[in-house]
């Protein structure tokens, strides 16, 4: 199936949005994002209550910088963090709390692979190395949680987003953009080298 255009993402990101996304498609995103880190994801994988209802939202793997001014929470940066290190959590909580999607940056195994089709759940990637660019796409923060417990870095921030851009990296049936570029490279590499008699 060929991929067209950005797939607009509304919150909540309901089954009917997320499952015809596909490995390699590109969307914005609009609406509510929980960020969560190392903290959050074993707060929740140890049973401990979240504070809001996660249900069809997206997670998001970030420790934003955030400034008080003005009486009001205002994002400076806000690009993902390397997501792999969440991948023994993620099976259970995307199960227990409904997740539709989960934004970070890195390859992921079979763990998050085998979660995603189970839980109708896709993985996001986020550009790297872009967190101004990303902070600009944030039009507020309507709440923080966990903020004295774990810290700034490692809160759940509820963030309100706006066109913020990502691209599919797994989709609900489990296929892996990551697989399918590997594949891709390895098989272009064969063909340069095949005629190359210093290559064994």
């Amino acid at each position: 199936m060929a991929l067209t255009g950005p797939r607009k993402l509304n919150y909540p990101f309901t089954a009917e949005q997320i499952s015809p996304l596909r490995a390699g498609q590109f969307v914005l995103i609009s609406g509510t994002l929980f960020t969560a880190r190392d903290r959050i994801h074993k707060h929740l994988f140890d049973g401990g209550k979240s504070p809001i209802d996660l249900k069809n939202g997206i997670i998001y793997h970030c420790g934003p910088v955030v400034i008080r001014k003005d009486n009001q929470w205002l994002v400076r940066a806000a690009g993902p963090t390397t997501s792999i290190r969440e991948e023994p959590y993620l099976p259970r909580i995307i199960k227990e709390h409904g997740i539709r999607a989960f934004i970070g940056k890195g390859s992921m195994g079979k763990v998050t692979e085998k979660a995603c089709v189970a839980g109708g759940c896709v993985y996001l990637h986020a550009v790297g190395g872009a967190a101004q660019v990303l902070a600009d796409k944030v039009v507020g923060v309507k709440e923080v949680y966990f903020g004295t417990e774990f810290g700034p870095a490692e809160a759940m921030w509820v963030l309100e987003v706006k066109d913020f851009p990502a691209i599919v990296a797994i989709d609900s049936r489990g296929r892996s953009l990551t697989k399918t570029v590997q594949a891709a490279s390895r098989s272009m590499w064969r063909k340069l080298v095949a005629d190359d008699p210093f290559v064994a």
